[in-house]
């Protein structure tokens, strides 16, 4: 069993899943991975659970299902409560669509583990902008939420919206002695907000995020006006809140 495990919450990942393992696998470090699957009517929980009865990619892989889907937001606590239960030492998020590049999981690591910081989020602002085959629109969008939640929650960091991140055990141990109430994207904000609150250490580093290739995105048109509305209400109740350790 690795000190290190990878979060990737699943539905309707058929068609990028055995590719997203198959990347792990050939990293030069080696990670262990935990699947949520909302209940994929594609199939995908039912291929994980094959892998881990063949050991088809010789990884260390837990299994979560959920029986319907419940947001994002929710499907990463299922598995952080996972890892904080196995007891990893770091916990990674990755996303299954292929925008992550998985070799980046190295970086942030090595970032961890040996400089000073708890959380450590790969940023698609902190270099220009690294957004490969975005539509503009999305694009500008997105540039346009994370200034905004900088103004709005002081964070002083770039990319506050984006997944793919790290955490030490005690650093996601206390925001999870918290109550997450975002589903959507907006619980990443959440996280790296309580995070901040509790003064563990943040630092960007940059990544490359491409759009995905295959299967279709999970964006709605509630997200935005979660993030919007969501984040007002979030920094209103933090100076009423004393933030759990």
């Amino acid at each position: 069993m690795s000190k290190s495990v990878i979060i990737i919450p699943t539905y309707n990942e058929i068609g990028n899943i055995d590719i997203t393992l198959k990347k792990i696998k050939e990293l030069e470090e080696k990670f262990d991975v935990i699947v949520v699957d909302d209940n994929s009517p594609d199939g995908t929980g039912d291929f994980v659970k094959e892998a881990i009865k063949k050991k088809k990619y010789k990884l260390n892989i837990s299994l979560v299902e959920r029986k319907n889907k419940d947001g994002l937001g929710t499907a990463y606590i299922a598995g952080f409560k996972k890892s904080i239960e196995m007891g990893y030492d770091f916990i990674f998020q990755l996303d299954c669509d292929g925008s992550h590049n998985p070799e980046q999981l190295i970086e942030l690591h090595r970032e961890l583990k040996f400089s000073n910081c708890d959380i450590v989020v790969g940023s698609r602002y902190i270099k220009g902008i690294t957004v490969i085959n975005w539509p503009l629109p999305r694009l500008l969008l997105s540039i346009f939420a994370n200034y905004y939640v900088k103004i709005v929650t002081g964070l002083k960091i770039n990319d506050s919206t984006g997944g793919f991140n790290g955490y030490s055990s005690k650093a996601l141990k206390s925001i999870m002695n918290n109550h997450i109430y975002f589903k959507g994207y907006a619980f990443q904000i959440q996280l790296k907000f309580i995070g901040s609150s509790l003064g563990y250490r943040l630092k960007e580093i940059p990544i490359i995020f491409k759009d995905r290739e295959i299967g279709e995105s999970k964006m709605s048109l509630q997200i935005p006006g979660e993030a919007f509305f969501g984040i007002i209400y979030m920094k209103f109740i933090s100076f009423f809140t004393k933030f759990k350790n």
